[in-house]
């Protein structure tokens, strides 16, 4: 009888696989000064992280006269993918972690990002994921809601043919937290809550400890190593 608490686990993507925010919200403030907002990173970061841009359209306008269409979002994906294709690099630790957790699990594992398949599927290849999670892939532009829904979460259940309830669920942000926890209300999803700002509530969502110049990926590594000790401790007792 296995001991390992959970059936599957459930990843985000950015800022837990892939320390990708900062060169995201570097492309981002590029474009929004470009339209005439004059943004810093680490304010756009506090803003954007864990939305998708479009959704904050309104806010975009009000700052710079100029309604962003898909033309403009999909210049935006280009610059931004041309980016992370040459800059990205993994979280501390998350390769060993997932392919561990994905032994232990049987493959039981699945990405629900909030972001588009694009680039989800481009920051995998690039940190040598992409085969741990086959299709299973999940994206929240793809949902009829995006995060902080759990629409992408219960779909990534779904997929595993897993209950919700017997899954774990790793994210960084509060917008992911939040959408897990609607999913856990309705349906007992599991979230591992991973940086400071969860244990401060909502405040700020991009503002936490900046750890070795790149928001939160200690946190992101220090929780999913504890994710890979709880898979390997529970495989030996089975």
């Amino acid at each position: 009888m296995s001991h390992i608490p959970f059936d599957a686990v459930l990843f985000d993507c950015d800022g837990v696989l892939v320390d990708s925010e900062r060169i995201t919200h570097v492309v981002l403030v590029q474009m929004l000064g470009e339209l005439g907002w004059t943004i810093s990173v680490e304010d756009a970061m506090d803003i954007f992280v864990g939305k998708m841009v479009k959704d904050e359209a309104a806010r975009i306008e009000a700052h710079t006269g100029v309604m962003i269409d898909d033309a403009w979002l999909e210049h935006f994906r280009e610059r931004r993918n041309e980016a992370l294709a040459r800059d990205l690099v993994e979280i501390p630790g998350a390769p060993a972690a997932v392919r561990a957790v994905h032994a232990a699990l049987g493959g039981r594992i699945a990405v629900a990002s909030g972001a588009d398949r694009r680039k989800v599927e481009l920051q995998l290849r690039k940190v040598d994921l992409l085969d741990c999670f086959d299709t299973h892939i999940y994206s929240g532009h793809e949902m009829p809601r995006s995060k902080p829904h759990p629409d992408v979460y219960l779909a990534a259940a779904a997929g595993l043919r897993v209950a919700p309830a017997r899954c774990a669920v790793i994210e960084d942000t509060v917008t992911g937290a939040r959408g897990s926890r609607r999913g856990r209300d309705r349906v007992r999803l599991q979230p591992v809550r991973t940086g400071p700002q969860q244990r401060r509530g909502a405040a700020r969502s991009g503002r936490r400890a900046r750890l070795r110049g790149h928001g939160r990926s200690a946190c992101s590594a220090r929780t999913l190593g504890h994710a890979r000790r709880r898979c390997m401790t529970g495989a030996k007792r089975s």
